[in-house]
């Protein structure tokens, strides 16, 4: 239970769905409102499709690849390390200013299925095994279409300012999510060569 624990708050803090909810509206504003929740079911498919691919397939591609597990999850820790830095200190990307009647692919990829969700996947897999990734994932996907389908509401409640806070703070549990991935691939590939 504590790793499905983990391995959810994990998904859920860099998938930031809340942190995401200015740029959905956003790029959703002046949509009627059942284009606004086709919108919602469409992102968290494409989100959906591409993290259960990696989840399922990721460690099978090592393999193929000759890439060892340990390496990858120090690369996965920094790139989360400046995911992270991006989140505390930096902007939601440029993909406000795009306007279109399909928002699907800006939000379902690369905003919620990004490296960062990618990478963590693939790394919760080899640390907690597929079963309490894929509870951990379904549960990570349902709570962003609940927070996203109820995103006009939350944002009027948070506002921006809290919304914003909630964003930076979650960037600073993602930073210490990083170190972790970065500190056990490193004591990974120590561990052997010390014997």
């Amino acid at each position: 239970m504590a790793e499905l624990l983990e391995a959810f708050i994990t998904l859920f803090v860099i998938m930031d769905p809340i942190g995401n909810i200015p740029l959905f509206i956003s790029l959703t504003k002046g949509m009627p409102a059942k284009e606004v929740e086709k919108n919602v079911n469409s992102s968290i498919t494409v989100a959906a499709v591409l993290l259960f691919i990696f989840l399922f397939i990721g460690l099978d591609m090592f393999e193929i690849f000759h890439i060892n597990l340990d390496s990858f999850q120090i690369a996965g820790g920094i790139i989360l390390l400046i995911l992270s830095i991006f989140y505390v200190i930096g902007n939601p990307a440029d993909l406000a200013k795009m306007h279109s009647a399909d928002v699907s692919v800006p939000i379902g990829t690369p905003l919620l299925t990004g490296p960062g969700v990618i990478t963590t996947t693939i790394i919760l897999v080899k640390e907690y095994g597929t079963l309490t990734t894929f509870i951990a994932a379904i549960l990570t996907l349902i709570s962003t279409w609940l927070i996203l389908f109820n995103s006009a509401k939350l944002y009027k409640f948070l506002g921006e300012h809290w919304t914003n806070i909630i964003s930076r703070v979650m960037g600073i549990i993602l930073a210490a999510i990083a170190i972790e991935f970065i500190t056990k691939g490193i004591l990974g590939i120590i561990r052997p060569l010390l014997g």
